[in-house]
Formats: structure tokens, sequence, C-alpha cells
């Protein structure tokens, strides 16, 4: 390639510099530039290497205003450090980088009043082309869901809040691995198995409940009652002082690692070996998961796989407003089986229960 002249010293790079060190027309530039179709692999090889050695990027602004749209998505995502929503966020960073697209956040606080829908409309006062929702919680303050929003938008794992042109959906699966983590426990044997949710404002943790009680249902199996965590291991704890008082208790699935590390720490305090006596099974697949004692069985969430395909629903509707949608398909139910699981603890003969106890 030849240098480019006719430039001042310092000036930006534009795309008809880049075109005439191509050796190419400027609309082809600008094809390349905008990945559209219709041009020859070694063309599009010498435009991105003229772009490249004169350091030239492509004006999004110019190209906002030239289309109507501003090449950014919003996020509406609940504020917290909690494990799962947080490696959403993240899924979801990753996921928009490889668009094409610039990211804007806005968090909400639970608890919030009208959190979700301040959030839209902040980010559509912003111009944004789509919105993604990954928002856990029920809001219980009588916004107005019939609110209309006029760019699409993405859920991810709860029922969509708004109307919108184009409403997508992924990442509905937490009822299916929850399944999954209580059919594992019965197939070692369990006569049935305890449940350790989440608190139930959030969708997930009522996606959990609802999985495991299809499970029992299912292989009729005896619905144990429930006790209610807050995610914390503080609170998986102090249920598993609650659950300890009941010989009985042979399995325990918990709605996240936290919690079921916690009810690890008290059945072992009060004497109850895990898994030779009581089994437990979490739910997240956190980092520590594999390095706990005994080392948790899990079922993993499947964060990026959720960005990433629930993003490549949302560009298309962006992008192509008049066509139907993608076809989504759930990923796969993913079962970390590690030593906290066992099969039953044999009954010995004439074993009876403890005075005063009951079994539901």
């Amino acid at each position: 390639m030849t240098p480019v002249a006719g430039r001042g010293a310092g000036a930006a790079p534009r795309s008809v510099d880049v075109a005439r060190l191509a050796g190419v027309s400027q609309k082809t530039v600008s094809r390349v530039m905008n990945d559209e179709p219709y041009v020859s692999d070694d063309v599009r090889r010498r435009v991105l290497a003229a772009a490249e050695e004169l350091g030239y990027r492509s004006n999004n602004a110019a190209r906002a205003l030239a289309s109507g749209r501003t090449r950014s998505i919003g996020v509406v995502t609940l504020g917290t450090a909690l494990y799962g929503p947080a490696s959403l966020l993240m899924g979801v960073e990753r996921a928009v980088r490889d668009t094409g697209y610039a990211l804007r956040v806005v968090n909400t606080m639970e608890g919030e009043t009208a959190g979700i829908a301040g959030a839209v409309n902040s980010l559509l006062d912003q111009g944004v082309d789509g919105i993604v929702i990954s928002e856990p919680i029920d809001e219980e303050d009588g916004t107005d869901r019939s609110a209309r929003v006029d760019v699409p938008v993405l859920v991810l794992g709860a029922p969509p809040p708004f109307a919108a042109p184009h409403v997508v959906t992924a990442g509905i699966v937490s009822g299916q691995m929850a399944r999954a983590a209580t059919e594992h426990l019965l197939e070692l044997g369990h006569t049935t198995v305890h449940h350790l949710a989440g608190p139930q404002r959030w969708y997930s943790a009522r996606d959990r409940l609802d999985g495991w009680r299809t499970a029992l249902a299912a292989h009729g199996r005896a619905e144990p009652p429930v006790v209610e965590g807050d995610w914390s291991a503080a609170s998986g704890y102090e249920a598993g002082r609650e659950l300890v008082a009941d010989p009985d208790v042979t399995a325990v699935f918990a709605a996240n690692d936290d919690m079921a590390i916690g009810l690890i720490r008290a059945l072992t305090e009060a004497g109850r070996r895990v898994p030779q006596d009581v089994s437990v099974v979490g739910f997240d697949d956190i980092p520590v998961a594999a390095y706990v004692t005994p080392p948790l069985t899990t079922v993993r969430q499947p964060f990026d796989a959720m960005a990433q395909d629930g993003l490549k629903l949302l560009v298309h509707a962006i992008e192509n407003p008049q066509a139907h949608p993608m076809p989504m398909t759930d990923p796969p139910v993913e079962l970390v089986v590690r030593s906290s699981s066992a099969p039953p603890p044999r009954k010995t003969p004439g074993r009876t229960r403890p005075p005063g106890s009951s079994r539901t």
C-alpha cells in the first residue's frame, strides 16, 4: 500500500483515506465497516488492513444520524453483589461487546418503588436501540405494566414487565435445573427431598421451588415443609439448625450454593455427616463450590450462553424489525456431581423416631 496524500499531520483519518489506501470506493469501505454482504474476502481484508494502518475508526455518531439508531443497548439490572445477577450482567456485557453495540447500564435497588419503570424511561431518554431486563424481583408497587416501550426488549429469566414491539425471553430454565437437582437425589434412593428455598419475591426462587415440587410429584413422593432463606450462607446455617431436629431428613436441595454451604456447616456442627447422613445439592456452581468440604454437588447456570443467545435475538429484532423472531432453544441442564450427595444411610433394624418427632 502507498502512503495517503492530501491529509494534514495529526488529522483524524476518514473513510475516503481508507478507500484511497485500499484502492476501493468509499461506498465499499462503508459496506465493510457495517459488515454488509456482497464484499469479497480479498477486498474486505484490504479495507480492514488499510483501516488498521491508518488508525481509522468508523464514526458511530454519523452512522446513528443516518440510520436513526444509536447502536447502543440498555440494561436494567438489580444492583447487587449476589453471584447470579452479577454473573449474568457480566455475561451480558461480554455479549454486547461482541455485537458491536455500546452498553448502558441502569441499576435498580431491592424495594425501590417503580424501579424498573424508572430505569427503562432513563434508557429510552438516552435513545437506546434495545433494552435488556435482568431484574429478578417482583415489583409490588402498582406500576402500570401496560406502559409501551417502543424498542425491542430482551427479558432474562422473568416475565416481560412491559409491552413492546418485540419482546424476547431467554434463560427461563431454573425450574428444569431444580427438577434435575431433586431427581438426582431421588435417584440415589432418598425417600424424599427437603427444600431450602430462596426469598419468594424472586422469580428464580419461585421457579426453583416449582421445579422441586414437580420432581417430587412426578415420583409420587411426599412434599416436606419448605424452609425459606435469603440467599446468604447465614440463612442456610439457620435453616440447617432447624432441619437437624428432624432425624428423617436425608437429602436437601438448596436454592443456591451459599445457602447450601451454610447448611452443611450447621449439619456438621450437629454431628450429621455430609453426605453419609444427609446429602446436599446446591444451585449456581459458584467458584468456591468445588473447594468446600465436602465439594458441593450443584447445578451450573449457563450465564454466558444465556446472555449470548439472548443478545442474538435482541440484535436480530433491532436490525430486522419486520422479521419474525428467531427461534430460541433452552441451554442444556448441567448437573455437577461432587461429594456432597450420596445414597441415604442404611436404617438400623428396629430404629424408631425420638418421642414427639413427626413427619409430614
